[in-house]
């Protein structure tokens, strides 16, 4: 096998002009400024030999990368090999955290360049401020963008999943830096601040390089709650109302009101997704309720007691509405000092109030007591009354600059996030619902083998059952603890939701649904557990939208037979359209795109989601025709952080949703590393909900509503089958691939690293039917050959073009341009793939292809993956004409230039100590020092690479 194959695709990149290097002067400044203090660490902590080393390491990277200097290459690589355990930790480390201050440095830099060109009045795609100007360019009024918007559901679903890394002390210290670089941004700084400004840095980075990168433990689902609920502090609790404020000004409703209804919510799988991780209980699930509500109610807490220092208006001096009166007389304050303020005695009463919430739902204590706690509020809807009444006083007398600051961003939180902030989402896959099933059904004697019954029986039991009003648990009976732990679960969600709200858990989400039965299992069991009341057939009403997961490419292909199958059903309908009063006559829909990938590749699972997509809004369409309660459709997209996953810009991948499949509504979930890429800065965070609503609003209002051109749709079927045969062919069909893919990729290490709480495996396996999506991309990308995101494209490519021979190939390209030109799903899907290309690199790649103890299957499979790597990128060249990769994504070509030079010692090093783990001939205490300096590794190239969860 070649040793030095082709650089990654980027390395092809052509260098920037002088006016892109100027504007890129302040993202290098900033880098060097980060480095400069990371080496005086470094230097200061392990010594001048230590920092030298590390430097001379990353001098060979950089003139490798950057120059294709052979001889720099063998230099660093021989280097490498030669470092002791303690210095190969020691240089992980540093190199890993390089790549942390990079990102923070690349994200401030974004922030500044949008800033930029926001005062140049140049809007940027994917802005809410260019989405409004294209829709009144469109003759679309405001009223009308509000009236969708009232009828829209935009929800951001934050999940757990095994290749987050970060740990939570980490996070902070790097949102202390990143707080101190915008503040070296402010041209006022005096140098003796700007002198503070860096000591306070150097404390920070410090502050990094003396914590521990890893955990000792496994991480629990408890401090994976904490984890998240980390983003909300730091960012959706304060930039959802802003974003909402921002809204309603360019809609020209900035006069303060609420006229936009509340249409995007957070939802959370953390503490309810049980798919697949035993440690998911009913006392998590009941933690993570608790958890959520203890911050936003001690976030409402502290906005009320800010309003009562800021509203210290006097009744002598302004007069206050006659509601307002009522509300500060209420108010058990009788502080002589605040008699005149009735602003500040209604608030006082209010932050009394709303502390005996948090006492009643969470058993916490509020910071602060002017009165005692007393009289909570049963749900949020009273508070936001109470706040209503203070910012209709103050309009109505003089006030109304007083409401804009706090007041009304307040009122838009607990409209947004209630008193349960997020909505938890519960999860199990169909097979284990089967088992409690099957199990009730026994015991009860109605049903002794209800497994073994094929799909009609078990429709017609299911049925049976649906429309008995008696509970099938038998009172003394014996349960299995699987049983037991799953009907807990439900009954916490009853008891949670009478608890936090109805918007507290909302859905029942169905893995691997295959049949119409796996979702009547799951409302029989919501029917057991006092979820669902009445009878199927006649007066049903039920609390958890069920909603079914289609995964893979044949269930994208069953999705929406399965679902005219359910909703032909007698009652199910009725039941769905009873549940309008409070929001439920709904039907969400979950596709997923890992497992569909895992199983098809990356053309065929885009092309299987856009068809089932089509299919399943043709269905609703005709269902719901001449209704007068419609069913509300709602797409909900199991993206991850890959391409492979489903990754990419959000706003582009909205775009290219099949036309009128959107409708304003949205589900999608944020996994691994994105989560801390998207919205661990509270500015990128607002940015990216803000791509959401702008690309919602878009796909809903601006987009054509017929389908594609009938030659585009055969022409992706026939390109989906060839890619999906060439797949598979190298992934299942090639013997032994699964030895390769465990041996030339650090999977079998990521199993081992403490840092999700679900397992890496469903079964104990070296299987890849067994092995979980998600480890599975984060392996590939691990390696850097990132292969779920391109891998059969090119195939299909060439067998398409040459199809009718010789003669044909013209006509089959020029079909391939014009798609490329006028088809959104199409230009999106090669745009993703450009990305993923340049992220590669065969170079770095056949470094873990070496791991291969067999010989002749290394070079067999390697040889396979770089001749389709190779087709790949000639295809996008020939559709799309240009050669290099990344020409029109200029942020993507800068983060390469910059970031890569530092990751590629993290991949030589990785190989390194994986090749001596797995030798196994080291002490426990060498042995230790490898795996730790692993572990590190995975970090620090996952926080280079960003979007690898």
């Amino acid at each position: 096998m070649s040793r030095t194959p082709a650089r990654s695709a980027a390395a092809s990149t052509p260098s920037k002009s002088a006016g892109r290097a100027d504007k890129d002067q302040p993202l290098i400044d900033d880098i060097r400024l980060l480095g400069r203090i990371l080496g005086d660490v470094i230097r200061e902590q392990e010594g001048r030999a230590a920092f030298e080393l590390i430097e001379q390491i990353r001098r060979l990277s950089v003139a490798f990368r950057r120059h294709a200097d052979e001889q720099a290459d063998k230099a660093l690589k021989k280097l490498l090999k030669g470092l002791s355990g303690d210095q190969t930790v020691s240089v992980i480390r540093a190199f890993t955290y390089f790549s942390h201050l990079a990102n923070l440095a690349e994200d401030r830099h974004h922030i500044r360049r949008r800033a930029v060109h926001e005062r140049a009045g140049e809007l940027q795609e994917g802005s809410l401020a260019r989405t409004l100007e294209r829709l009144r360019a469109a003759g679309i009024a405001p009223a009308e963008v509000v009236r969708t918007l009232a009828r829209s559901h935009i929800s951001p679903v934050l999940t757990a999943h095994p290749t987050e890394v970060q740990r939570k002390s980490i996070l902070d210290a790097e949102r202390a830096i990143a707080r101190l670089l915008t503040e070296r941004d402010d041209p006022q700084h005096l140098p003796r601040e700007r002198a503070d400004n860096e000591a306070r840095i150097r404390a920070r980075v410090t502050q990094l390089w003396q914590t521990r990168l890893l955990r000792f433990t496994k991480l629990t689902v408890a401090d994976e709650i904490e984890n998240a609920l980390s983003y909300y502090e730091a960012t959706f609790l304060t930039q959802i109302p802003r974003l909402y404020r921002e809204l309603e000004e360019g809609l020209g409703e900035g006069d303060g009101d609420a006229t936009i209804a509340p249409f995007l919510r957070m939802g959370q799988w953390i503490g309810g997704d049980r798919d697949g991780n035993p440690n998911v209980t009913a006392p998590t699930l009941e933690l993570a309720l608790h958890s959520q509500a203890d911050m936003v109610l001690r976030h409402h807490l502290t906005q009320l007691h800010h309003l009562g220092a800021e509203l210290s208006v006097s009744a002598m001096l302004a007069r206050v509405s006659p509601a307002m009166q009522a509300l500060a007389e209420r108010s058990p304050d009788t502080n002589a000092h605040r008699q005149d303020e009735p602003y500040r005695r209604a608030l006082t009463g209010m932050y009394a109030r709303l502390a005996a919430t948090l006492k009643t739902l969470t058993g916490g204590d509020a910071a602060r007591h002017a009165v005692a706690p007393q009289d909570p509020y049963t749900h949020a809807g009273e508070l936001l009354d109470d706040l209503r009444t203070i910012e209709d006083s103050l309009k109505t007398h003089h006030g109304a600059a007083l409401a804009r600051a706090r007041l009304q961003p307040l009122m838009r939180a607990v409209q947004v996030f209630g008193f349960h902030l997020a909505t938890v989402d519960l999860r199990q896959s169909s097979d284990k619902h089967e088992e409690v099933v099957a199990e009730l059904l026994a015991i009860a004697r109605i049903e002794p083998h209800y497994s073994q019954l094929d799909e009609a029986g078990k429709r017609a039991v299911l049925l049976r059952q649906l429309d008995d009003a008696r509970p099938l648990r038998v009172p003394g009976a014996s349960y299995s603890a699987h049983t037991q732990g799953e009907l807990a679960i439900f009954e916490t969600a009853r008891s949670g939701r009478a608890r936090f709200g109805a918007q507290a858990i909302r859905h029942a989400i169905i893995s691997h649904t295959e049949t119409v039965s796996d979702l009547l299992e799951v409302l029989l069991l919501q029917k057991e557990t006092g979820l669902m009341r009445g009878t199927l057939h006649d007066d049903a009403v039920c609390d958890l939208i069920v909603v079914p997961l289609f995964e893979t490419i044949e269930d994208l292909r069953n999705a929406a037979p399965i679902m005219r199958d359910y909703y032909a059903l007698p009652g199910v309908r009725a039941m769905v359209q009873r549940g309008a009063a409070d929001g439920y006559c709904e039907q969400d829909i979950m596709l997923g795109y890992s497992d569909s990938n895992k199983d098809g590749g990356i053309f065929t699972s885009n092309w299987e989601l856009y068809r089932a997509e089509t299919a399943l809004v043709g269905l609703f369409d005709a269902l719901n025709q001449g209704s007068p309660q419609p069913i509300q459709l709602r797409m909900f997209h199991g993206r991850g952080g890959t391409v492979g996953r489903g990754g990419g810009p959000s706003f582009q991948a909205i775009l290219a949703q099949p036309p009128g499949t959107v409708r304003g509504q949205i589900r999608l979930t944020e996994q691994g590393e994105v989560i801390g890429s998207k919205y661990a800065n509270p500015e990128i965070g607002r940015r990216n909900l803000e791509t959401l609503v702008a690309a919602t609003l878009e796909a809903t209002l601006l987009q054509a509503t017929r389908a594609a051109p009938k030659a585009f749709l055969a022409a992706a079927d026939e390109l989906s089958r060839a890619s999906m045969a060439a797949y598979r062919a190298l992934v299942y069909d090639t013997p032994r691939f699964a030895e390769y893919f465990f041996a030339a990729t650090p999977i079998r290490e990521i199993a081992e690293l403490n840092i999700g709480s679900r397992p890496a495996s469903r079964k104990a396996t070296q299987k890849i039917e067994d092995l979980r999506a998600i480890p599975w991309g984060f392996s590939w990308g691990q390696c850097r050959l990132t292969l779920p995101g391109w891998y059969g494209f090119g195939s299909a490519v060439h067998a398409f073009l040459h199809r009718d021979g010789p003669k044909g190939v013209a006509t089959q390209k020029a079909l391939l341009q014009k798609m490329v030109k006028q088809w959104p799903f199409f230009s999106t899907l090669l745009s993703n793939m450009d990305m993923v290309l340049a992220k590669s690199d065969l170079a770095l790649a056949s470094r873990y292809a070496e791991l291969v103890p067999d010989k002749r299957l290394r070079n067999q499979v390697f040889k396979a993956i770089e001749a389709e790597w190779q087709r790949t990128a000639d295809a996008l060249t020939l559709i799309t004409g240009v050669k290099q990769r990344l020409v029109n994504n200029a942020a993507l070509q800068r983060s390469i230039r910059h970031r890569f030079p530092y990751i590629d010692p993290l991949h030589h090093l990785q190989v390194e100590l994986v090749r001596r783990h797995r030798a196994g001939d080291q002490g426990a205490n060498v042995d230790d020092r490898v795996k730790r300096g692993i572990h590190i590794s995975i970090n620090g190239i996952a926080a280079g690479l960003r979007n690898t969860g």
